[in-house]
């Protein structure tokens, strides 16, 4: 039986946010994949990304997605999570996937700037060329897609209903 949740989306969709409240809700632990590089580590995202680029940062986040233990866990994923194959088919098999949809617009009011986000896409891609690329992605991996473009508490309660079902 599933007994996590796993929230895949865009930098600014709201996965911290909608994460924190759901783990106090449901009394489950919460991991953010962010924080968990971050410590482990021992550098920003942003960092790693300066240092090493942005397809070792993927590596890393790959690998540490793979190695997460599931159980009553809420996963607040990286938004380039969806790029790794494996850490994808790990998050599914042990979570119910839930894509945070929040239009292209919004991303940039609520993201201002993604200079110091460790945002891993390529040195040629544009932000949006990123948000579209991804966008397909998030779908094919979620189980469940819930709109974020709202009130928070809308979208927690819908993120709830769908995983009690």
């Amino acid at each position: 039986m599933i007994n996590s949740i796993s929230l895949i989306g865009m930098a600014g969709a709201g996965k911290s946010a909608v994460g924190m409240q759901l783990s106090k809700m449901l009394d489950f632990k919460l991991i953010d994949s962010d924080a968990l590089i971050e410590s482990q580590y021992d550098k920003s995202l942003q960092k790693i990304l300066d240092d090493e680029g942005y397809i070792k940062l993927r590596e890393i986040e790959n690998l540490v997605l793979k190695n997460i233990q599931f159980n009553k866990t809420i996963l607040s994923t990286g938004g380039s999570a969806v790029y790794s194959y494996e850490a994808m088919e790990h998050i599914q098999q042990h979570s119910t996937v839930i894509f945070l949809e929040v239009p292209f617009d919004q991303i940039l009011e609520r993201v201002p700037s993604f200079q110091d986000r460790g945002f891993a896409k390529a040195p040629s891609q544009s932000i949006e060329d990123a948000f579209r690329e991804r966008q397909k992605l998030y779908k094919k991996y979620s189980h469940h897609t819930v709109s974020n473009t709202k009130d928070i508490d809308l979208c927690v309660s819908r993120v709830m209903e769908l995983f009690e079902a």
